[in-house]
């Protein structure tokens, strides 16, 4: 199987039936992306898929061959945190820091979901040409990411600071820019 996660090329043999997350920790080496629940339910384990969130552990990795695969490794650019890291550590966005990966890359998925107008359960005007970002539309969107320490009030702190920054966004776009 061939893949390219946080940039770098990637070709590895690995049964069919191994997950994503499976194959990024334990055959690679990727272990920032958390194994929660091994059910889809937690978050830990999220990472970008072509800028898209999705929950490792219930993805086959054969599915993915050939994207381009983003983890909680491959956010810092250049030696510098990605702005969000950079919030998460301002705001006191985790405390243990178990699912702080999952929160991140979960959290630059939506600020790509965001900026292509796509609304949520929350979002009230769907004829807006942009959606407004306030702590409702946050914790709705965040709400598949859980913490079991509690740090919900500096993630939503974080994420409202770092989303007004202009670099947040889909990966690719930040690493062209």
């Amino acid at each position: 199987m061939h893949f390219i996660i946080n940039g770098e090329a990637i070709d590895v043999e690995a049964d069919i039936r191994t997950s994503l997350l499976d194959l990024m920790r334990n055959t690679l080496g990727f272990t920032g992306t958390k194994k929660g629940c091994d059910q889809g339910a937690c978050g830990a384990c999220t990472v970008l898929v072509e800028g898209e969130r999705i929950n490792s552990c219930l993805a086959l990795a054969v599915q993915y061959q050939g994207c381009s695969i983003t983890t909680v490794e491959g956010l810092a650019a250049n030696g510098n945190l990605h702005p969000l890291q950079q919030a998460f550590i301002e705001h006191d966005g985790f405390q243990c820091g178990y699912c702080t990966p999952g929160q991140l890359c979960s959290a630059i998925g939506m600020a790509g979901e965001i900026k292509r107008n796509i609304p949520s359960v929350v979002t009230g005007d769907l004829s807006a040409k942009g959606i407004p970002i306030d702590e409702l539309e946050i914790r709705e969107r965040m709400s598949g990411n859980l913490c079991r320490c509690g740090a919900y009030n500096g993630i939503v702190e974080a994420i409202s600071e770092a989303l007004a920054h202009p670099t947040v966004g889909p990966i690719e776009e930040r690493a062209r820019a």
